[in-house]
């Protein structure tokens, strides 16, 4: 099999073609390498190489759904015996997991050949991908632009056409990001449908799960098939499809009562480019069938906003406490990681309850606005992949607070009116590119974005879809009609189809 051709086939293709005889895994393998040493160099988007693992998998032999097809794991939550889960921290290379992952274990236990890890921002604390610890990841389309974040990485490698879809996990929109600024195709499970075990019962205090970035529609839905399904020990166990999602997803959907909205939820600014995404998106909609019309639920963007912020709160000290119990020093971990961490040890056990508490109310607001509609569009980004550097805050910023950090300042002065204010300033600052993603996550609901717009200059820019809790199948038809009506597939960056 030629690169060219290669390119041709998604996941579910190749493995047909394994199964047929026509190209062997280990073909598929060196394709898959091949191509990753031709773009690494621009795209920046793994961190390790697993290519002695992949290639002794092989030659135990492959079976299953997934037999034979190269994959990439994103480098967080989703450990690989053996090798350190870095999270895209220094701190976190030297520390090992005995046992694989449940996603990991499926993955491989379904014929997958896991050659390799992907970038993150160091724990996944930002929608653009640009850990100290590796260096920026770029996106295909523009070297200079962030490919999104936390999945980044994986998202940069599909659209850069060395694999056809890779592993990622979406806390705030991190599967949904990635795939909106590379022009892939992405889906959020609801809440506990794909299993974050054994390590973990719930990650980011449920708002976290595991999923894939695809380059087509029936990838996903055959991934989420390997992948869901509760593991022994797990909080809670969420009913299965009433048939496989690959089966679901080639039915046709029912007419849908479509809502739209492109204001952003914390009152910034919405680009043009993405507002025309949207009104695009409504339009074919219309023209397949659906009832499509202006509206959004009742929800307090503010409020979600802060009580998103305080996932951090909560998750970030406790983690970098977990590191340092296992040797890590401070000084490993990045600056506006130990920001995160100090603020977050000055929040009351009780302030942090409260928040999480709220959730509540998002979720019971989007419940009663999912009983007037069947789905909610929006954009997934509130503008064009951004240029590196873009969503930075400013290094004056962060070294003033690293001084109060130092001094123990920080952490005392964190539930002052005056610190929480700029708290509030910063959180909205850094959801000005990224404010659509994190009501579903906090609700606990499915979401997806779909690749249905290129802006002017040919960058991609994603539509977001989500649906009530246990919604996976509505997404998935609704998506391969949208894939049908307009197909993305073959939609790749110039760099994908460089063979050497």
């Amino acid at each position: 099999m030629r690169h060219d051709e290669y390119l041709a086939h998604d996941a579910t293709a190749l493995v047909a073609a394994v199964a047929r005889g026509d190209v062997r895994a280990g073909d598929l393998l060196e394709l898959a390498l091949a191509q990753l040493a031709r773009v690494q160099p621009r795209i920046n988007a793994v961190t390790r190489l697993l290519d002695v693992q992949a290639r002794a998998q092989i030659e135990r032999g492959v079976a299953g759904p997934l037999a034979g097809v190269p994959l990439l794991i994103k480098d967080g939550i989703q450990d690989y015996a053996g090798v350190a889960t870095g999270y895209g921290s220094r701190a976190m290379q030297r520390i090992v997991p005995r046992g694989h992952s449940a996603i990991v274990r499926r993955l491989l236990g379904a014929g997958a050949v896991i050659f390799g890890k992907t970038s993150l921002p160091e724990f996944g604390l930002k929608g653009v991908t640009d850990p100290a610890a590796h260096g920026r990841c770029s996106n295909p389309w523009d070297l200079g632009r962030t490919p999104g974040g936390s999945s980044g990485g994986s998202a940069a490698a599909v659209a850069a056409g060395v694999l056809p879809m890779a592993t990622g996990n979406d806390g705030g929109g991190s599967l949904r990001i990635p795939a909106a600024c590379c022009g892939l195709f992405a889906l959020k499970p609801s809440r506990g449908r794909v299993s974050v075990g054994p390590a973990q019962g719930e990650a980011w205090f449920g708002a976290n799960v595991d999923g894939v970035i695809s380059r087509s529609v029936r990838d996903s839905a055959l991934a989420l098939d390997v992948l869901a399904g509760p593991e022994p020990g797990d909080p809670y166990v969420v009913a299965p499809p009433p048939a496989p999602y690959v089966e679901l997803a080639r039915r046709e959907p029912p007419r849908l009562r479509i809502a739209y909205s492109t204001a952003s939820p914390i009152g910034t600014p919405v680009h043009a480019q993405a507002v025309a995404a949207v009104r695009q998106a409504a339009a074919l909609l219309q023209r397949l069938g659906h009832e499509v019309d202006e509206a959004a639920p009742a929800i307090d963007g503010a409020a979600l906003a802060s009580d998103y912020l305080h996932v951090y709160f909560g998750a970030v000290p406790a983690v970098l406490r977990w590191a340092r119990s296992r040797g890590a020093r401070d000084d490993e971990f990045e600056p506006l990681t130990r920001v995160l961490g100090a603020l977050g040890e000055g929040v009351s056990a009780g302030t942090l309850t409260t928040h999480l508490m709220r959730w509540n109310a998002h979720a019971r607001a989007l419940g009663a606005f999912h009983q007037r509609h069947d789905l909610w569009l929006t954009p997934t980004l509130a503008g064009p992949p951004i240029a590196h550097g873009t969503g930075d805050p400013p290094p004056a910023q962060v070294a003033a607070l690293m001084a109060l950090v130092r001094t123990g300042l920080l952490r005392r002065l964190a539930g002052s009116v005056l610190l929480r204010r700029a708290i509030d300033r910063i959180a909205r600052e850094n959801l000005t590119h990224v404010p659509f993603t994190q009501i579903a996550n906090l609700a606990g609901v499915p979401a997806m974005s779909v690749p249905l717009h290129w802006t002017a200059d040919g960058l991609p820019l994603g539509v977001q879809f989500v649906a009530p809790f246990g919604g996976e199948a509505l997404l998935l038809q609704l998506a391969a009609q949208l894939e049908a009506a307009q197909p993305w597939f073959d939609h790749l960056p110039s760099m994908a189809r460089a063979a050497g």
